[in-house]
């Protein structure tokens, strides 16, 4: 990326951090629901350059412009990022590695090999990246690549010392090119070569669909892509929706994603013209979503299974079901992420996920927990140890039972599934 290029490009993002952050550089500028004056934001612009001058010019070491502004690996991010997590913990700025990842999760599809990779620690203490499972149907499984299998070379490049993310980054490319991987074979003395082609890989959200008993359907859906809302209707067709008695939903560990999906798979459980979700903010109109079909008489009972880690999108869910009394939830209580995220596409192929409003289920109640003053390891992790939420706001569902906002979606029935055992954690 060309470093001339890049720097024409901050001036613009520099003028949005301005007008979003006020006086973090000298003179103060009142945040107010009226745009900025433009004479505080070219001071704040002009107050900036100078500083970046001033560094880029008297530091002990050579500043690297791409690193001091856009993203530095080794410290966690440049200005932008660093200004955005001033904002909120979601608000992030993407280089074109981790936009490029981003399109891959919402489009629910990429282009690799199509395998599971795991890391492995070996008996003699070394940290292996194993083949976990080919997908079916697959170019890996095509090739003959099994379960068990020790990668270690890629395109001729060894896999020591390397962890998944890297192992996987490798492993992708563009469709249609070919991939050399080395791997070693319990039962094969030599290490075993395997040319991959490339394809598209179709990276399912409903990831299990069968029968509990029958008449019992249990669906789980693990993310919100662009193909959910078509692949649920397609898990219910082959449960034989009109003659299910019960359903059980499992979003644990859902981390959500479009909006789009969760208002389609809320769809299919409510009646038409109930509402799903509604978002509002500062510059953003409210906006209402509804339940454009309906169920069509399909009532059967549900339960809805989150943790800790159901959060965005699979908590929208989760609360238009809970709110309407369409389902019972049963689990821990969610992870409380209600902001919503504007993507756009900028310079050179990369993109900012920007806050510009935040949900509301249909009761009213906010999803988002508070994060003011909160540390990102306390935002992300140390909530998991911080036991029964407090529940600021109280609301009531259709039916007139309590529900809670400001912290997530807390359950009906609170269920804590059990530690692993020592033989489990091996398996």
């Amino acid at each position: 990326m060309k470093t001339r290029q890049r720097y024409l490009w901050f001036l613009p993002t520099t003028v949005l951090a301005c007008a979003l952050l006020g006086g973090l550089f000298g003179g103060r500028v009142e945040a107010t629901a009226s745009p900025p004056d433009d004479s505080d934001v070219q001071t704040c612009l002009k107050q900036f350059t100078s500083v970046y001058q001033l560094v880029e010019q008297n530091y002990a070491d050579l500043v690297d412009p791409d690193a001091a502004i856009f993203d530095n690996p080794e410290t966690g991010g440049g200005a932008i990022p660093g200004m955005l997590r001033q904002l909120d913990p979601h608000s992030l700025f993407f280089d074109p590695k981790a936009f490029s990842k981003l399109r891959e999760d919402q489009e629910g599809r990429y282009s690799g090999v199509g395998m599971v990779i795991a890391p492995r620690e070996e008996r003699d203490g070394r940290m292996v990246v194993i083949v976990q499972e080919p997908m079916p149907d697959s170019p890996a499984l095509k090739a003959g690549l099994r379960p068990g299998d020790v990668i270690i070379r890629v395109d001729g490049k060894s896999t020591e010392g390397m962890g998944t993310p890297q192992v996987r980054d490798l492993l992708k490319g563009p469709r249609g090119t070919a991939v050399h991987i080395t791997v070693n074979r319990e039962v094969s003395p030599q290490p075993l070569e395997f040319e991959v082609v490339r394809h598209e890989i179709p990276h399912p959200s409903v990831e299990n669909a069968f029968e509990l008993r029958p008449g019992v359907g249990y669906i789980r859906l693990a993310e919100f892509s662009e193909t959910t809302g078509d692949e649920l209707r397609q898990a219910l067709s082959k449960l034989d929706a009109k003659s299910l008695h019960g359903l059980v939903l499992d979003l644990r560990g859902n981390p959500g994603g479009l909006l789009k999906e969760a208002v389609e798979v809320s769809d299919h459980f409510l009646e038409k013209n109930q509402l799903i979700v509604y978002h509002a903010g500062r510059n953003s109109r409210e906006e209402r979503y509804v339940a454009a079909t309906g169920e069509e008489g399909h009532q059967y009972p549900m339960v809805v299974l989150i943790d800790r880690g159901t959060a965005s999108a699979a908590e929208i869910v989760t609360g238009a079901l809970q709110d309407h009394d369409r389902a019972l939830v049963m689990g821990e209580p969610s992870f409380g992420k209600g902001l919503v995220q504007s993507v756009y596409t900028l310079s050179e192929h990369t993109g900012l996920a920007l806050t510009t409003a935040h949900y509301y289920t249909p009761t009213g109640r906010l999803i988002q927990r508070e994060y003011s003053g909160v540390s990102p390891y306390d935002y992300y992790l140390h909530y998991q140890e911080s036991g029964t939420p407090s529940h600021p706001d109280v609301r009531r569902t259709d039916a007139g039972r309590e529900v809670f906002g400001g912290g997530g979606i807390t359950p009906d029935v609170a269920f804590h599934e059990p530690p692993s055992n020592p033989l489990q954690v091996i398996l």
